[in-house]
């Protein structure tokens, strides 16, 4: 593995940078204060070209490789959590999931669009009472001619209330167990399709976050990906690519709060010196370094291991697990640099550790992480190829 950064990454994250820091990070307070989703500042995104990002220009995206989506996930969440979770639903869990199992209709009529950044897209997978076991979802799809007929409700979900399209996972055969899950495309203007959204969030509170309801909605043959009972298959190769910007983000915010930390630390004095020359405040500075050096090396593996054609399932399980409690612990050690005023909006590391609290939760809770990390090492878990895997870089159709 080359860990040098080729041009194209170095342009990407450096363009993705000064992006956040000229359109984003002005006006985090006030959203955040007002817990505000910046509809508008979707167009500018598509306009970087960050929409379809890793999609070939064949499908309108940039064509480039999967870890440019690592490296301007870290930028994003670097800036706020919102912006790298508007990028990995939208784009690892939906449209990467479209350019691996849909079929090439689906391709010209959902995924170029969303490669585009013309219409927006999420992934509408947990429920009231199935989140982190999928087996347990209720929602189902009975067969009506060339259509679907689809009922339940899905909660937790991220751009709830502003996407165009979902990724709606429902039973289509409940004797088969998880095998009877399938995987459809729903427009947000198909009738029975209705919305809403979760307000006064521990973090994540600039980012839309709701609910999708069913209710006898008619979805068209054409809209279901991959064969009935692919489903299950479908959310969990999405899943690996949705957990590989929330590890890669995690360093963004590692990032973050040591930057912050750093330069609290030189400036404020305390019994007559900076506190950065007191040892436990430089513990933390180094714990953050560790965290973020650590985080770098093992997102950057997954992502070459996309790169490769590799399933990676494993590896970005561990990313995950182990970045977003670097990054807890790099954002509650901000908090404590910085004292009475890291517990105050003044400063930015009150909303790292908020953020940071959420990433222990979504795309798969740390226990459950733990849990796949022992069963892959005892044995109980191995991997399978799928009949679809995600394609290897450089895209055969840019070729």
């Amino acid at each position: 593995m080359d860990f040098a950064l080729t041009s194209d990454h170095e342009a990407v994250r450096d363009a993705t940078r000064e992006f956040c820091r000229r359109e984003i990070l002005p006006h985090l307070r006030d959203w955040e204060r007002a817990e505000q989703f910046p509809g508008d500042i979707i167009p500018k995104i598509a306009a970087q070209g960050l929409l379809g990002l890793c999609i070939p220009r064949r499908y309108g995206g940039l064509g480039l490789d999967y870890l440019s989506l690592g490296i301007v996930s870290e930028e994003l969440e670097r800036a706020d959590t919102a912006f790298r979770v508007l990028i990995a639903v939208h784009l690892a869990l939906n449209s990467l999931a479209l350019f691996q199992w849909g079929d090439e209709e689906q391709k010209q009529r959902y995924l170029i669009p969303q490669a585009r950044g013309e219409k927006l897209a999420a992934f509408a997978l947990t429920e009231p009472d199935a989140g982190s076991d999928v087996a347990g979802i209720r929602a189902h799809a009975r067969r009506d001619g060339r259509s679907y007929i689809l009922n339940g409700e899905k909660t937790w979900i991220s751009l709830a209330d502003v996407a165009d399209h979902f990724l709606v996972f429902a039973y289509t055969d409940r004797s088969a167990g998880t095998r009877g899950i399938s995987a459809f495309v729903v427009e947000r203007g198909f009738v029975g399709v209705s919305s809403s959204s979760i307000h006064h969030k521990l973090g994540g509170r600039i980012g839309n976050t709701g609910s999708i309801v069913l209710e006898e909605a008619r979805v068209p043959v054409e809209n279901r990906i991959g064969d009935e009972g692919q489903g299950l298959r479908i959310a969990l190769s999405a899943l690996d690519n949705g957990r590989y910007t929330v590890a890669a983000g995690a360093v963004g915010l590692i990032e973050a709060s040591l930057e912050a930390s750093l330069a609290y630390a030189n400036q404020r004095s305390s019994f007559g010196q900076p506190i950065g020359n007191h040892q436990l405040i430089q513990q933390k500075i180094a714990r953050m370094v560790a965290g973020r050096d650590i985080g770098r090396l093992l997102y950057y593996q997954v992502g070459w291991m996309k790169n490769q054609g590799m399933r990676c399932t494993r590896e970005v399980s561990l990313a995950k697990w182990i970045n977003c409690r670097n990054a807890f612990q790099a954002a509650d050690d901000a908090i404590q640099v910085h004292g009475a005023y890291g517990y105050s909006d003044d400063f930015p590391v009150e909303r790292y550790f908020r953020n940071a609290r959420g990433s222990l939760i979504y795309e798969g809770t740390e226990e459950i992480h733990q849990l796949i990390q022992a069963e892959y090492a005892l044995g109980y878990r191995t991997d399978k190829p799928l009949s679809r895997p995600l394609p290897p870089h450089p895209f055969v159709e840019d070729v």
